[in-house]
């Protein structure tokens, strides 16, 4: 007698991957990468990695959006008083697939969770962002600090969600300019003291406190990073063009002059001091006269005075060039 059998249905195949995106609107043949805030880097422009980004729809990485403060003219026209930067928004494709829907589940998941982390408090309470990276063919790159928007949702057409599906993100940037991921870092240093006649007629090192030339790259300006190390027992740095300056004082936070090998670190964004042993130093500027200033694209000539200065007496900067575009 014969069996009547249900017919077997083969599970439906993955849909083969697309070849890797190479280009970019806006950016051109790069490779991009996202970092979360953990710390673990996602490739997002290589298809073997179970997802990649769909270029057509990629926006949001050319210059920066502003606003114009204007004022209306009597006889015409508008005089422009006040140029503010927006916040960045950067829309991001991904499409994700595996061989099978539990792998493209598992990745769909992943990923959700590596960009929502974006928006969970930090150690000090404010959410911690990820990193989104465009690295050029030779060798350089850029990154923008990113928060998550929205647009992992999927798209709602038939077959979407068993192994691929789209996600069209939106990133958030609060700094909305691109950052060289290599920082530029300058130091100035007092010269060891030289006898000029013995034995024979001798000069010191260039790179001596006092009167310098900073150069900056990029396309605006960048906040440093200062790290002055003693000994000293007052420090004054003035960036010559705006006569801005900042000075601190040791003394006013009872901790006297800076030893050898001591080091005081100061953020300018946002406004940060520190001592020797971590402790705050805010206390030890010239308020409310400080201005912790920043430092202009091109050319800066800029004064560091350390009075009690000596051997070992040094200033380092520290930031990293930021531009338009990615």
């Amino acid at each position: 007698m014969p069996l009547i059998a249900s017919p077997v249905i083969a599970p439906p195949k993955p849909p083969p991957a697309p070849p890797p995106v190479v280009g970019l609107p806006d950016v051109g043949v790069a490779t991009v990468t996202y970092t979360d805030p953990t710390g673990k880097v996602w490739p997002l422009s290589d298809s073997s990695a179970g997802w990649f980004t769909r270029g057509a729809g990629v926006s949001g990485l050319g210059a920066v959006v502003y606003t114009h403060t204007r004022d209306a003219q009597p006889r015409g026209g508008a005089l422009l008083r006040h140029v503010a930067a927006q916040p960045r928004s950067i829309v991001w494709p991904l499409y994700v697939y595996g061989r099978d829907h539990m792998e493209f589940v598992g990745r769909w998941r992943a990923l959700a969770t590596a960009f929502t982390r974006t928006l969970r408090p930090g150690p000090d309470g404010r959410p911690v962002p990820g990193v989104l990276t465009v690295a050029r063919p030779d060798g350089t790159a850029r990154r923008i600090h990113v928060f998550y928007d929205s647009g992992f949702e999927g798209q709602p057409k038939r077959g979407a969600g068993v192994v691929s599906d789209n996600a069209v993100i939106t990133f958030w940037c609060e700094d909305p300019y691109w950052q060289d991921t290599v920082p530029v870092t300058v130091r100035r240093e007092s010269a060891v003291p030289l006898d000029h006649q013995a034995p024979y007629p001798t000069i010191s090192s260039g790179q001596v406190l006092g009167a310098t030339t900073l150069d900056v790259p990029g396309d605006v300006v960048v906040w440093p990073l200062w790290r002055i190390t003693g000994p000293a027992t007052l420090i004054t740095v003035t960036r010559e063009d705006t006569g801005e300056a900042f000075t601190i004082d040791p003394a006013k936070v009872g901790h006297g002059a800076l030893a050898a090998g001591e080091q005081v670190t100061v953020r300018t964004d946002p406004p940060q001091v520190r001592g020797p042993d971590g402790s705050t130093w805010s206390a030890a500027l010239d308020w409310p006269g400080a201005v912790l200033w920043p430092l202009a694209p091109g050319t800066n000539e800029v004064t560091f005075q350390l009075d009690g200065a000596g051997p070992g007496s040094a200033v380092d900067l520290e930031f990293h060039p930021r531009y338009e575009t990615a």
